[in-house]
């Protein structure tokens, strides 16, 4: 049967097309800015603009236990950040310290622990969520729980030690544990996260690709040297800048166990930079460090990128 379509039908559908062609349409791209331009306006204020006015600052000398007037002096906190202050440079050493060992440590063992994860059957769901037990802990409650953990005195660490025939050391008193001890407490709780990102790159590599290389007489570290490490190359880089800036900022874990301490053993650069800017109020000089902070990771950033693209690739 051929149905045919009412004239009444016809007419009304031509002239509803007829009306939408004459309505106004929005232009695309203005509509679209208003569509983004809160979150542009959010980004800028809480990004953008405390970056240039920190910059500005970083120009002035304000200190506010003197004088609440600030004073131009160009670039001299720069200067003097380079010459004259005997404790900028050492935090940042330290700060370097606990970067290069802890993004190396937690690296390896989380590459060791993905390894073991990737070959784990029914069980690889429930160990991968007690693996992020510690990384949904606060750094707050992981340090007060490190205070209690690595107590000299009444700590259980000790305690346990003492059991073997060990005297454990003074873990947050003495200068040269204090920091092997923050870094002792940031693999403890990072190291689950870089296995789990590691663990999830090794689940898309091919297996064909695999057989096919043990097949042709590849062994397992010839395998992993010329075939697993090349294929994660991205997600590692991306695993070590996150880790390496993550460290390298690292306050308060620093804040609750030591407080800087002993003596000056644990401070680092953002630690210092606290301590400048809201322990002793010199503003001005808080930003000028802040920054020559901001330009040594951006140049290490680069050359780890290189470097690794250059060495993996």
């Amino acid at each position: 049967m051929v149905q045919t379509t009412r004239p009444e039908t016809a007419t009304g559908g031509k002239r509803a097309v007829a009306l939408a062609a004459r309505l106004p349409r929005p232009r695309a791209p203005l509509f679209a800015w208003m569509m983004v331009l809160p979150a542009v306006l959010v980004l800028l204020a809480v990004t953008v603009y405390p970056l240039i006015y920190s910059l500005r600052e970083s120009f002035y000398r304000i200190e506010l236990t003197f004088s609440p007037v600030p004073h131009w002096v160009g670039v001299q906190n720069y200067v003097d950040a380079f010459t004259k202050d005997p404790r900028f440079w050492p935090a940042m050493g330290r700060s370097a310290y606990l970067v290069v060992l802890g993004v190396a440590i937690e690296l390896a063992l989380g590459f060791g622990l993905a390894l073991v994860l990737n070959r784990l059957g029914r069980a690889r769901t429930f160990v991968t969520a007690l693996l992020l037990v510690p990384v949904m802990i606060a750094p707050v409650a992981v340090a007060i729980e490190g205070v209690v953990i690595f107590n000299a005195s009444w700590g259980p660490l000790n305690y346990i030690l003492s059991l073997v025939g060990l005297n454990g050391p003074i873990w947050l008193g003495d200068r040269s544990v204090a920091l092997k001890t923050i870094l002792l407490a940031d693999v403890w709780q990072w190291t689950p996260f870089v296995a789990i990102i590691l663990a999830a790159g090794l689940r898309t590599l091919s297996d064909e690709t695999y057989e096919a290389a043990a097949v042709d007489g590849a062994g397992r570290w010839q395998l992993f040297r010329t075939m697993t490490l090349p294929l994660l190359q991205p997600l590692i880089i991306v695993t070590v800048l996150i880790r390496a800036m993550d460290i390298f900022k690292t306050f308060d874990t620093i804040y609750v166990m030591t407080g800087g301490g002993p003596g000056s053993a644990t401070e680092t650069a953002s630690f210092y930079t606290y301590l400048q800017g809201l322990r002793f109020f010199s503003f001005g000089y808080a930003a000028a460090i802040s920054y020559i902070q901001l330009i040594v990771i951006v140049v290490v950033a680069t050359i780890l990128v290189r470097r690794m693209r250059k060495g993996l690739g």
